[in-house]
C-alpha cells in the first residue's frame, strides 16, 4: 500500500493534515464544542494526556487567541512546543502536577479540564479495557469513592473506565466550581457506574459521540458541566477512586445506583462519515495533493525498533522452512507395540510348580 492509502480509508486523518492539526482527534473536540459551547467564557483550560497535542492546538486557537486565555498541557511524554500552550511533562496522579498547574494559573482554578487519554491498545480486549479503566481511575481519582466495588464485581467494570477517573481526580484539584470536565470513556456494559460517580460531582452529565469518532468504536466522551462537589469533600490524590479505605459514611450507597444519561451525537450529520472510504478527489472539487503529517512524534516508543529494522539488526521470526532440523525429527514417532511372549508347555509346567504350596 502506498502512502495515500490511509488518506482514502480515513478522511479525518487526511483533513487533519491538510488543516494543520497534529491528529484527527482535533475534530472530536471541535464537534463537541459545536454541540455544548465548551469554550464560551473560558480563560483557563487544562489538557490532560495531551500528546501529540491536537486538543491543545484547538484550545490554543479558541481560548489562547483571546489574549487573556491560558492553556496548560500535561503529559508524561515529550511534546513539540505549541504557541500559546504551556507544557508540563509530568504525572497526572501526582499532587505536585496539580500544584504546578495552579501555579501557572497564578493561583486561580481552571474553567475547563479535558482529557483524551487512552493507553496503547494491545488487541486483547480485556487487557485494553482494564488499562483504560486504570487510566480513568487515575485521572478521575475523585478522593471520594461514592460507589464501591465488592471483590466479586465483574473485572471488566474496572477495565473500561480508567482514564476518566484519573483525570477527574486531578480535575477536582484544579477545576473551579461550575467548571466543565470532558473525558474519553469506553461505553462498556457497566458504564452507568461511571455516570453515577460523575453525577455526584457535576450537575449535568451527558454521553457524547462526535461524528469523527468511528461508529465501530466503543469510544465516547463524558461531558460534565456545573462542577459542584459534595459538601465537605476534600480532594486527595493519594486515595484511589474505588477504594474501601475511605470513611464508611462516604461509602454507603445501596446497590450500583445505576442511572441513564442522555446520549448525544455531535457534528453535522451531513459531514464525512468516519467509517467510510472516500476517493482522493473529494466532492468539493479540490484536487488531491499528498500532505505529510503536521508534527512527527518525538521519541516514540517504536523509534529504536525502526532504527534496528533499517540496519537489518531487528530479530526476525524463524519460519519452519528456515529451520535446519530435519522434518523426520519433528514427526511424531509411533509408540512401540508391547512384545508378546508365548509360553511353551514346559514353561507352563515350571510356573505351576513354582506356584504350588
Amino acid at each position: 500500500m502506498g502512502r495515500t492509502s490511509k488518506d482514502k480509508r480515513d478522511v479525518y486523518y487526511r483533513l487533519a493534515k491538510e488543516n494543520g492539526w497534529r491528529a484527527r482527534s482535533a475534530f472530536k473536540l471541535l464537534q463537541l464544542n459545536e454541540e455544548f459551547q465548551l469554550f464560551q467564557g473560558v480563560t483557563r483550560a487544562v489538557d490532560l494526556c495531551a500528546a501529540p497535542g491536537s486538543w491543545s492546538q484547538v484550545l490554543s486557537q479558541k481560548i489562547g487567541s483571546q489574549g487573556s486565555g491560558h492553556v496548560v498541557a500535561v503529559d508524561l511524554q515529550a511534546m513539540a512546543p505549541l504557541p500559546g500552550v504551556l507544557q508540563i511533562q509530568g504525572d497526572i496522579t501526582q499532587l505536585s502536577t496539580a500544584k504546578e498547574i495552579i501555579q501557572h494559573f497564578e493561583g486561580c482554578p481552571a474553567d475547563l479540564v479535558v482529557c483524551d487519554g487512552a493507553p496503547d491498545v494491545t488487541g486483547l480486549h480485556d487487557v485494553d479495557e482494564y488499562m483504560q479503566a486504570q487510566l480513568l481511575l487515575a485521572v478521575s481519582n475523585l478522593g471520594c469513592p461514592c460507589l464501591s466495588l465488592s471483590p466479586s464485581s465483574d473485572l471488566r467494570l474496572s477495565l473500561s473506565y480508567l482514564s476518566c477517573p484519573q483525570a477527574l481526580n486531578i480535575a477536582t484539584h484544579v477545576l473551579k466550581p461550575g467548571g466543565c470536565f470532558v473525558a474519553k470513556i469506553f461505553r462498556g456494559r457497566d458504564v452507568t457506574l461511571i455516570y453515577s460517580q460523575l453525577r455526584v460531582f457535576f450537575s449535568s452529565v451527558l454521553c457524547a459521540k462526535p461524528r469523527s469518532s468511528r461508529n465501530s468504536s466503543i469510544e465516547a466522551f463524558a461531558v460534565c458541566q456545573g462542577y459542584d462537589p459534595p459538601e465537605g469533600f476534600l480532594p486527595d490524590l493519594t486515595k484511589p477512586l474505588l477504594d474501601h479505605s475511605y470513611d464508611p459514611d462516604f461509602n454507603q450507597l445501596d446497590g450500583p445506583s445505576r442511572i441513564i444519561v442522555p446520549f448525544v451525537t455531535c457534528g453535522d450529520l451531513s459531514s464525512y462519515d468516519s467509517d467510510r472510504s472516500y476517493p482522493l478527489d473529494l466532492e468539493d472539487g479540490s484536487e488531491y495533493k499528498y500532505t505529510p503529517p503536521t508534527q512527527p512524534p518525538i521519541s516514540p516508543p517504536y523509534q529504536e525498533a525502526c532504527s534496528l529494522k533499517k540496519k537489518g539488526q531487528l530479530a526476525k521470526e524463524t519460519r519452519p522452512q528456515d529451520c535446519p532440523i530435519s522434518t523426520m525429527d519433528t514427526l511424531p514417532k509411533p509408540l512401540a507395540a508391547p512384545q508378546c511372549h508365548t509360553l511353551l508347555a514346559s514353561e507352563v509346567e515350571d510356573s505351576e510348580m513354582n506356584c504350588s504350596p
